[in-house]
C-alpha cells in the first residue's frame, strides 16, 4: 500500500559515514548521538531505558556514549506542565488544539489521514465510526513542487491522488496564493506546503501564510473543492533564521489561522532527533480526529514526553544557541556560493541550506563526486529537480567550513 520513499532509502546511514555532512538539515548538537539526515532516521539507543528519567536534574544520564538523556537536557528539571500544555502556551492556543506526536513525520501522517474522508472518526457519543473507504480514491492532496518526497508518498500510501502546484525556481520559489487556489479542484481535501520551503529555504511570514489560507478558503467557498480543503504547513524549518521573529521558537507560524494545521518537532532546530517528539496544532475538532487515527500507530513514549517537557520549558535558551549556529553557518554558506561562478541559486536570508545548480554537472553527478571525496550533499532528484542539489550547512561550524572547502575542490574538478 505504501510506496517506497527513495530519499529515505538513500540517506539512511550516510551522515554517519561521511567525513563532512553537508546533507543533513537538522542542527544536531556536537554531544548528541543523533545521526540526522532526514525525518527520524537517527538511532534510538536506550529506547527501553526510560524508567531512569525522573522529574529532576539527571546530569549523569546524558553522555555521548549512549545515555538516555541528551546532554543539553541533563541538568534541566522536568516541569509539571505536560508537553501539550507547554506547546499550547508557546503557540498561543488551548491544549485541546495540540496533539503531541512521535516526530514531525508522525504528525504529518496523522494530519493527512485525518484530512481524508473515509478514515475512522469519533462519533458524537465518543465511539468510533468508519466511513466508506471505497471513496478514498476520489480524494486528492495538493502538494508544492519542488517538494519533499515523503510529503508525496504519505498521501499516496493513504489512497489519495496527489496533485502539484508550482513554486518556480525562476520566481525564487515564491509561494503565490493565486497559484495555490488555481490548483485546487473539487476533490481536494488537503493542501501541503513547507515553511521554510524544503529544499530552497524560502520563508514566508505569517501574513503570507494567512493569504494562502484565505486562498484555499476562497476556493472552498467558490465550489472548486467540496468545501473542506485544509492547509497543512510543515513548520520544522520555520525558526531557522539569523534573527528571531514573532512566533514559537522565533519563527513565523500559521497556527490559529482558520482551516490550517501546522506540524513541527524538536528534531531540526533543537537537534533532539533521538527524543523523537513532534506535534500538530489545529482546531479542537481536527485534533480529536487526528487523535483517533493515532490509536492505530505507535504513540509517544512517556520518556520522550518528559524529555520534550524539559526542552520546551527551556526553549528560549536552546533556540538562542541554535540561532547562533544558523547565523554563523548561513554566512559561511552564503560566502561559499557567492564566491563560485560555477554555482547558481540563492541562499535565502537566514537559511543554512540552499538548492543549487552546477554549471556542468547535474545534482546526481555532484552528489556522487562529493560522496567519493567524503562529502554528503543531497541530489535534487529527491526534490523534483534532478539538475540541482541541496547543500545544508547545519553541523558544527568548524566542520561546515572544512566541508565547504572540501566540496569546493570537488566542484573545481567537475568544472575542468
Amino acid at each position: 500500500m505504501f510506496p517506497e520513499i527513495a530519499y529515505l532509502d538513500w540517506i539512511v546511514g550516510r551522515p554517519e559515514r561521511a567525513d563532512y555532512d553537508l546533507g543533513s538539515s537538522d542542527l544536531v548538537r556536537a554531544e548528541s548521538t543523533t545521526g540526522g539526515g532526514g525525518p527520524d532516521v537517527s538511532s534510538q539507543s536506550d529506547a527501553n531505558a526510560g524508567s531512569n528519567v525522573n522529574s529532576g536534574p539527571d546530569a549523569n544520564a546524558g553522555s555521548a556514549a549512549g545515555g538516555v538523556v541528551p546532554p543539553a537536557l541533563g541538568d534541566r528539571p522536568t516541569p509539571d506542565a505536560t508537553a501539550a500544555e507547554l506547546l499550547a502556551e508557546l503557540y498561543g492556543v488551548s491544549p485541546e488544539n495540540v496533539l503531541v506526536t512521535a516526530g514531525a513525520t508522525h504528525a504529518n501522517f496523522l494530519a493527512m489521514a485525518a484530512s481524508l474522508p473515509g478514515r475512522t472518526q469519533p462519533s458524537e457519543n465518543g465511539d468510533s465510526t468508519s466511513e466508506n473507504t471505497d471513496e478514498m480514491s476520489d480524494h486528492r492532496v495538493l502538494v508544492e513542487k519542488p517538494g519533499y518526497e515523503p510529503l508525496l508518498a504519505t498521501p499516496r500510501g493513504l489512497g489519495a491522488t496527489v496533485d502539484r502546484f508550482l513554486r518556480p525556481a525562476a520566481e525564487g520559489y515564491s509561494l503565490e496564493p493565486d497559484r495555490v487556489a488555481g490548483a485546487v479542484v473539487e476533490d481536494t481535501a488537503l493542501v501541503v506546503i513547507t515553511n521554510r520551503h524544503n529544499p530552497s529555504g524560502r520563508r514566508v511570514g505569517r501574513d503570507g501564510l494567512a493569504d494562502v489560507a484565505s486562498a484555499v478558503a476562497d476556493a472552498n467557498a467558490s465550489g472548486e473543492s467540496e468545501g473542506d480543503a485544509r492547509l497543512l504547513v510543515d513548520e520544522v524549518y520555520s525558526p531557522f533564521g539569523d534573527e528571531e521573529v514573532e512566533g514559537p521558537f522565533g519563527g513565523p507560524t500559521a497556527a490559529g489561522l482558520d482551516g490550517v494545521v501546522v506540524t513541527s518537532s524538536l528534531t531540526k532546530l533543537f537537534g533532539l532527533g533521538d527524543v523523537r517528539v513532534g506535534w500538530l496544532v489545529a482546531d479542537a475538532e481536527f485534533v480529536a480526529r487526528a487523535r483517533s487515527v493515532a490509536h492505530h500507530v505507535p504513540a509517544v513514549s512517556a520518556v520522550s514526553e518528559r524529555l520534550a517537557r524539559r526542552a520546551l520549558a527551556d526553549a528560549d535558551r536552546l533556540a538562542g544557541i541554535a540561532r547562533e549556529r544558523v547565523r554563523t553557518n548561513h554566512d559561511a554558506l552564503s560566502s561559499f556560493v557567492d564566491g563560485r561562478d560555477d554555482l547558481s541559486g540563492t541562499v535565502e536570508p537566514g537559511s543554512p541550506y540552499a538548492f543549487l545548480e552546477h554549471e556542468s554537472a547535474d545534482g546526481t553527478a555532484v552528489a556522487g563526486a562529493a560522496w567519493n571525496d567524503g562529502v554528503l550533499v543531497v541530489p535534487g532528484r529527491f526534490f523534483d529537480d534532478p539538475d540541482r542539489f541541496r547543500l545544508a550547512a547545519c553541523r558544527d561550524p568548524e566542520m561546515v567550513r572544512a566541508g565547504l572547502d572540501r566540496l569546493g575542490g570537488v566542484l573545481d574538478g567537475l568544472s575542468e
